[in-house]
């Protein structure tokens, strides 16, 4: 079975193709609800109908793009539009509508934009500022929303509970079983009248009834919580300008004439017009497939929602929301595509297909079986000319039999338990910080054999602090700022003053309270903070110069640079980084008496054993440079790479999170290797990577350019040893990652927080991005968005996902013996004794009590540490194991004898006689089979452990369906004996039905003996 399944079933974790989710879904046969079946599947035809409207706004993009080309040749011959302003849209404030934004922006419409006054005098009739933003007012908005709509897109109506009954109800085994029990009634009253001749209709009409509402429930709460799963993915917050105050802003509450703060990573929220920054690299992929990047620029201002900020950062005007952008448009129909399925869905619906097949083949043959004893016993009586209301009857209940094997054969629950599980693991998972963005990273993270973490907010708590200070050569312990200024000569301490302020990322604000922020990275933020703590006034430094050239950060080179023009002429650039690196770019240095001399290799030395002390004590180190450039400077020349004056080095302390070493221990005891893959020093990484317990005497420290360098046979044998990558690039981090998973076939889960992190995370099994740390591009290509950016949430997603895969081996193991039990017992008593034992009515109690309350029983169960000291599955892992068979052929036996041996001597056992000797006895058979899955249900809890009941009360979803089993099963028995076709027992009966049910589990305990 296992090689049928990874041969037709197998689908990919991440980035299957359509032709592969195509096949399998044509191998499906035997489906009884499809509607059902395939509810939680990829859409393909929206996903169709998706690409080939991106594929029109390329071809739309394209063309407005030349067409903004051709019209900026000849802008100065503008003439002024006939454009008028719709009378509402003057009555409420504004002097333009939202059609023409629309088409300014979207048609790149560089002449639309100059006839009304360019960005300014669009802000101006937007009445907004393009410095101070919306002044907000609740009657103000309110006009604002009702002319230019809001930033959501639309959505599909939420289903109602009626609409999962109704697609419950297109089973089409239950609509066979509703028009036999239709010509049941019809005969049946026919023949013995009203309301004798109605019960075994109405029993089958009863029970389909039971089974719609039971799975339409389960189903509908799912659906409840992967919408409330949704909403969580949705809350995405920008930074925004109104009322003169920087404040954070969800997307969805951006109106046109808002001005929004992009930088690297971000999401473009709306469309808009740039209106300053710099370095702004846009990714328009997602919305047009093109892959090359654009330069947004006051000559080509305009930013469309959707996509992505590759470089820079940038100031932009909000011009449209929601539906009236292509993005809007777009992700309408992308929603309605859903997710992929994911690759256990996939193969149990594989396994439903395969069991189906036989329960039909056994199905039909029961049917033939049992009709050809009615048939023989009729030849033999001399009757089978003549055929009665009664006869008919038989054959109909015969047929009801048949089809209700099939609906105990066709396993439909075995895909939908794996939602269920994913649903009920996912919700859990978000209130410990994880939010699922793709059901498929549940499954995988239970099998995952190695973790690429990064450093920085992961494993340590990602609020930083300046400690130490290398100034002017003298080595410092940043306590007091104030008293350290007095000890920096006035020169050093003006230039140093000017490199924290003006090379940043990050802004020192006054908020609405009018206390002042500091807005940035941690790392920007604590040197800021140094700044401050030195006497330093961000804004006087920001007003002295003006900013010519902007390089933000880049991974890949480890530093960040500017130039800036200075009030008495000429040029400075300034620079920071990875301190090695950027001092490596340095001649000079200041030094004590605050004079500028050339770097000599005593100083050169001091400065790198202060780097690698600092390191050391696992600070991280940044070293701040400058270089004067004279008056000359061509827009076009980059930000020069060497000739810069060392200013001096800070040590940022940046302490380890609390639990991260436990969380590292229980990986270990779990099979998972944990690596540390960091920008930073090697010395830093090192000392915080043994403080976790990441670095082992017998594991190896590399540096990014080496392993580089390495040829493909030496990284045969070193990756495995490799437990830290320093100043390792972006695709360092992507060749680690690809290696593991293609040679040697681990499981990798990677963390990451930045834009370049994207591609490792789309290449990893599962991609983890950070909540906090991480900007939108990455959260974007991930898996799992850790919410609290905590390592040991990362372990806490490896728990969820193993009691997934688990629980769901779990939940087949039952059910499959429940299918092979109720199978044989049925076809074997249909071909010896020529009657089935177990009745319809009866079988889809069975049916629902495996299915439905199995699924929510077993797939329910919460994780244990003791998931964590178990070997991971792997990616070669057989889903259904050795250990999985062993248990369900030795219950399926047990069970099988039990029911024959009632068949065989049960009359003479209980002494009974007469004509309601055959009901008895089949209630008996009945209540022993119900009692044996109740109890095989409390076995199925652990596959390997001889404990079944530990714990057993923590889960009360797990012991209530027990105990409504039990209780629909003495009110089935005893209650309702005229729908179900059973008879109330003795106490004796229900003592023996019981036990039998009981001693499943000492049989169970020494099936766990055996070796497989």
């Amino acid at each position: 079975m296992e090689s049928y399944l990874n041969e037709n079933f197998d689908v990919k974790a991440k980035h299957s193709s359509e032709e592969v989710l195509e096949r399998w879904r044509k191998l499906c046969g035997v489906v009884k609800n499809p509607k059902r079946r395939f509810r939680f599947t990829a859409n393909l035809s929206k996903r169709y109908e998706a690409a080939a409207m991106r594929r029109t706004n390329q071809e739309k993009l394209r063309i407005a793009v030349l067409v903004s080309k051709a019209a900026f040749q000849f802008i100065q011959g503008v003439q002024p539009s006939d454009y008028t302003v719709p009378e509402e849209v003057k009555a409420s404030g504004f002097q333009i509508c939202a059609e023409e934004l629309g088409s300014i922006v979207e048609g790149h419409d560089i002449k639309k934009l100059k006839f009304h006054g360019g960005i300014e005098g669009i802000a101006e009739k937007l009445s907004t500022s393009t410095t101070n933003g919306l002044t907000t007012g609740a009657e103000l908005m309110d006009r604002r929303q009702e002319i230019f709509g809001i930033n959501k897109f639309a959505e599909s109506e939420p289903r109602s509970f009626w609409i999962f009954v109704w697609e419950a109800l297109q089973d089409m085994t239950l609509m066979i079983l509703a028009a036999c029990a239709f010509v049941s009634l019809i005969v049946g009253i026919a023949m013995e009248g009203w309301p004798h001749g109605a019960h075994d209709g109405l029993g089958i009409v009863a029970s389909i009834l039971l089974v719609v509402v039971v799975t339409a429930t389960s189903d509908y709460r799912q659906s409840l919580q992967f919408k409330d799963l949704d909403n969580e993915k949705k809350k995405i917050a920008i930074q925004v300008t109104r009322n003169g105050y920087r404040q954070k802003l969800s997307i969805y509450e951006l109106l046109p004439g808002d001005i929004v703060h992009l930088s690297i990573g971000d999401q473009v929220p709306a469309d808009g017009l740039f209106i300053s920054g710099f370095s702004v690299s846009i990714d328009e992929s997602s919305l047009t497939g093109e892959s090359e990047p654009v330069m947004a620029s006051a000559e080509n201002p305009f930013m469309l929602s959707g996509t992505k900020v590759r470089d820079g950062s940038c100031k932009m005007l909000v011009t449209t929301v929601g539906m009236r952008t292509q993005w809007g448009k777009l992700m309408a129909t992308l929603s309605e595509g859903g997710d992929d399925e994911t690759p256990l869905q996939v193969k149990l619906n594989g396994v439903a297909t395969i069991i189906g097949k036989i329960g039909l083949f056994f199905a039909v043959v029961t049917f033939a079986v049992l009709v050809q004893g009615l048939v023989s016993r009729k030849w033999h009586e001399g009757s089978y000319l003549s055929w009665s209301g009664d006869d008919a009857l038989e054959m109909l209940e015969y047929f009801a039999v048949a089809v209700t094997i099939v609906v105990v054969a066709v396993p439909e629950g075995l895909p939908l338990a794996v939602t269920l599980s994913l649903a009920f693991a996912m919700k859990k998972m978000m209130n410990d910080k994880a939010l699922v963005r793709h059901l498929a990273a549940c499954e995988t993270m239970g099998s995952a054999t190695s973790i690429c973490s990064d450093k920085t907010g992961t494993l340590t708590t990602n609020r930083m602090t300046v400690v130490k200070s290398c100034m002017c050569l003298n080595v410092e312990e940043v306590v007091n700022g104030k008293n350290l200024s007095s000890e920096i000569p006035d020169s050093a301490l003006k230039i140093l003053l000017q490199s924290i302020f003006t090379n940043t990322g990050g802004e020192v604000v006054v908020n609405k309270k009018g206390k002042r922020e500091i807005l940035g990275t941690p790392t920007e933020t604590a040197i800021l903070e140094f700044g401050l703590s030195l006497r330093g006034d961000f804004q006087t430094e920001r007003q002295k110069i003006n900013l010519v050239k902007v390089e933000p950060f880049n991974s890949t080179k480890k530093r960040m640079g500017v130039v800036v023009e200075l009030p008495g002429g000429g040029f400075r650039a300034h620079t920071k980084g990875a301190s090695e690196i950027v001092l490596a770019a340095c001649d000079k240095f200041i030094n004590s008496s605050g004079e500028v001399v050339p770097l000599d290799e005593v100083a050169n030395n001091h400065l790198k054993a202060t780097i690698d002390q600092f390191a050391s004590e696992a600070l991280r180190t940044l070293c701040l440079t400058y270089k004067e450039l004279g008056s000359e400077l061509s827009a076009e020349s980059p930000i020069p790479e060497s000739g810069y004056t060392c200013i001096g080095i800070v040590g940022i302390k940046d302490p380890v999170r609390p639990g991260v070493k436990e969380s590292v221990a229980v990986c270990r005891s779990a099979g998972i290797t944990v690596r540390m893959v960091t920008g930073d020093n090697i010395n830093t990484a090192k000392a915080i990577a043994r403080e976790c317990g990441i670095l082992t005497d017998d594991g190896i420290a590399i540096e990014g350019p080496d392993f580089r360098e390495k040829s493909v046979e030496e990284l045969l044998s070193l990756i495995p040893k490799i437990q830290v990558m320093a100043r390792s690039s972006p695709l360092d981090k992507h060749t680690l990652v690809r290696h593991l998973r293609t040679t040697f076939d681990e499981v990798v889960a990677v963390t990451g927080d930045g834009t370049n992190d994207a591609p490792a995370l789309h290449e990893a099994d599962i991609g983890l991005a950070m909540g906090i740390a991480g900007t939108e591009v990455a959260k974007e290509s991930a898996d799992v968005i850790i919410l609290d950016d905590n390592f040991s949430t990362i372990v806490t997603v490896g728990k969820w996902g193993r009691s997934v895969y688990i629980n769901i081996q779990k939940f087949v193991q039952f059910q499959l013996t429940v299918n092979v039990v109720a199978l044989i017992v049925n076809f074997s008593s249909a071909c010896l004794t020529g009657s089935a034992p177990l009745t319809a009515v009866q079988l889809l109690w069975v049916n629902m009590i495996m299915d439905t309350l199995g699924a929510l029983a077993l797939a329910t169960e919460p994780p244990n540490d003791e998931l964590m000291k178990r070997p991971p599955v792997g990616r070669r892992g057989n889903f259904i194991s050795n250990v999985m068979w062993r248990n369900i052929l030795g219950q399926s036996l047990y069970q099988f004898l039990v029911i024959w041996f009632l068949q065989a001597k049960g009359k003479a056992l209980f002494g009974l006689e007469g004509p309601g000797s055959d009901l008895t006895l089949n209630t008996l058979i009945f209540n022993s089979f119900v009692f044996c899955q109740v109890f095989n249900e409390i076995n199925s809890r652990e596959m390997e452990e001889i404990d079944v009941l530990k714990g057993i009360l923590d889960n009360y979803i797990f012991v209530g369906v027990l105990s409504c089993t039990a209780f629909f099963q003495i009110i089935i028995v005893e209650y309702l004996g005229t729908f179900a076709n059973t008879t109330p027992l003795s106490f004796g009966q229900w003592f023996l039905s019981i036990f039998f049910g009981f001693l499943g589990m000492p049989v169970s305990a020494g099936l766990k003996k055996i070796p497989v």
